[in-house]
């Protein structure tokens, strides 16, 4: 059994902290602008980065001043929460409509984007600028974030801009670092390895696909803008004998699920949904959407978080920043071409729950979350990917951004992702001759690790170089390569004998500009030297392991 630490004492957490302090040093001095941007999976504390991070910056600089910012009044009361917790003296106020707060002076400001729009200077000059769900942020200089940066950087020009997201892209942009605000990602736990970790350590709940035997019929639905057509795609999917079906599958599935979440593909369908649910299968069930109050969607929100209807239904409202960890079953029946909207639906059911733990413990969920099962009847994987793996989108002009392509285990039937050598489900090993094939009515959302040596090329864009001491107590220079999109590091010592060491010392010489200088004997007398070598133009990554391997250096 995992036992896990405070949520705050997690090693990843300082880890990110730690790399935007090492961003902003070694970018300090440099021209243009340089922002950062920190990828971390749904419900694994980007909130928490910012709290760390927050306090620690205005321990080593007192005057400093900050902002925060999103999307939903939750989400900002979660973000201060997060602060408060961590740092329960922080000179923190929120500024929002929606939470009727309105405090424009505290160094610590976090707020509504709608609500700051137009608002400056009264929030003066500011430091930092942290913006939570940044995937939302659109390169594009009409719209409401880009305006409230363009009055931020009136005061200050060299106004520092951190983005958070579990879904670092966006259809017409692809990359977040493709243009627009981010330049650079400084710390990434979105990729496979990062995510099997996380799910072995507990800090993730595993996602579980079943097989649906009810699919959405899209024929007839257009794309406007790379997206489906919403007018068209309720229009095709709310029928009553297409919704009944899918029903009666989830409920045959969830019948031992005690949350329940739904996606639909417009208020309309939303409301049909929940009244089948009630009407047809007696399970308790309401839906949330955007013709409804904040009262309304409030007190619906309120009675599925206290365990009084199983089911909630809801259509672009329970997507990005919606957090109930008791989540064990997610329907989808909303179709999508938006890697990103589909990763953060899946995000809903990555939270760990323990009812059993009096800290997590919440009314009406007394059990232990093993899994969260999903019935993608949309047939979005087979589109989209698994949420440890997507397929991304492309920057606008540059093509289709490509095939999921997919493997069928013969032996249980599971689909998991193209480069898997066994199954994730059973563990069988599949034959090399296998072909990949490319339908499914669903798919593995979380891909299995491959063996076979995955070996890709990246070009290196700056390097740093810091200390670092294991838990073990052995020295090493922690090497960290940013590269377009993704983070490498490498441990090198000079220290000791034995092979650890004799790479060390082959890794300076390969280095080493002089081409004959001997390696120093010690780490603290590398760590000195290393700004002077030579910095790789390529560096070779077996991307496919526990934790990326840099297997060598182009120069």
């Amino acid at each position: 059994m995992i036992v896990q630490p405070a949520f705050d004492e997690r090693w990843y957490l300082e880890e990110a902290v730690q790399s935007l302090f090492d961003y902003f040093e070694a970018t300090a001095g440099m021209d243009g602008e340089h922002n950062p941007l920190i990828a971390m999976p749904t419900g694994t504390g980007k909130s928490a980065v910012i709290a760390k991070f927050m306090r620690k910056a205005f321990a080593l600089y007192p005057a400093t001043r900050a902002m925060g910012l999103t999307h939903v009044k939750e989400l900002i009361q979660q973000d201060a929460n997060a602060i408060r917790r961590a740092w329960p003296n922080a000179p923190l106020g929120i500024y929002s409509a929606g939470l009727d707060q309105y405090d424009n002076v505290s160094p610590i400001v976090f707020g509504g984007v709608q609500s700051v729009k137009g608002k400056f200077p009264i929030f003066g000059h500011r430091d930092l600028l942290f913006i939570d769900e940044c995937h939302l942020l659109s390169p594009k200089t009409d719209t409401t974030y880009q305006a409230v940066i363009s009055d931020l950087k009136k005061t200050n020009k060299k106004l520092k801009i951190v983005g958070l997201t579990a879904t670092p892209y966006r259809l017409g942009l692809g990359h977040m670092t493709n243009g627009g605000i981010f330049t650079d990602v400084c710390y990434d736990l979105c990729n496979r390895d990062s995510f099997a970790r996380l799910i072995a350590e507990g800090y993730m709940s595993p996602l579980i696909p079943k097989r649906t035997n009810t699919q959405l019929d899209l024929s007839n639905v257009k794309l406007v803008g790379g997206e489906y057509n919403q007018e068209q795609l309720q229009i095709s999917i709310d029928k009553a004998e297409i919704t009944r079906a899918a029903l009666r599958e989830v409920v045959t599935h969830g019948q031992d699920r005690k949350s329940w979440l739904i996606f639909a593909s417009g208020v309309e369908h939303a409301e049909h949904i929940a009244e089948d649910l009630r009407t047809y299968f007696h399970i308790p069930a309401a839906a949330v959407h955007s013709k409804m109050t904040d009262a309304q969607r409030d007190k619906v929100i309120e009675d599925f978080k206290a365990g009084r209807i199983r089911a909630i239904v809801n259509q672009n409202v329970l997507t990005t920043g919606f957090d109930h960890p008791p989540i064990d079953l997610i329907a989808v029946l909303r179709p999508t071409m938006s890697p990103g909207l589909w990763v953060q639906m899946l995000g809903r059911g990555t939270r760990p729950y323990d009812g059993f733990n009096p800290k997590q413990y919440l009314v009406g969920f007394r059990y232990k979350k093993l899994n969260c099962l999903v019935l993608d009847f949309a047939a979005n994987t087979e589109r989209l990917g698994p949420i440890d793996d997507p397929v991304i989108p492309k920057k606008k002009g540059d093509g289709p951004p490509g095939d999921a392509p997919i493997r069928i285990c013969g032996n249980c039937g599971t689909y998991n992702h193209a480069s898997a050598t066994v199954c994730s489900n059973c563990g069988v090993v599949f034959p090399r001759q296998e072909k990949l094939k490319t339908f499914a009515s669903e798919l593995a959302l979380m891909s299995a690790l491959d063996t076979t040596p995955d070996e890709r090329e990246y070009d290196v864009q700056r390097v740093i170089y810091q200390a670092h001491t294991s838990r073990a107590g052995a020295s090493s220079v922690k090497v960290v390569y940013y590269v377009h999109g993704n983070t490498f590091f490498e441990y090198v010592s000079v220290e000791g004998g034995g092979l650890r060491a004799k790479r060390g010392r082959d890794w300076y010489r390969i280095r080493e500009k002089a081409r004959g200088a001997e390696p120093p004997d010690s780490n603290a007398d590398l760590l000195e030297l290393c700004p002077d070598l030579r910095i790789p133009a390529k560096i070779k990554v077996i991307v496919n392991r526990e934790y990326p391997e840099i297997t060598g250096a182009i120069f």
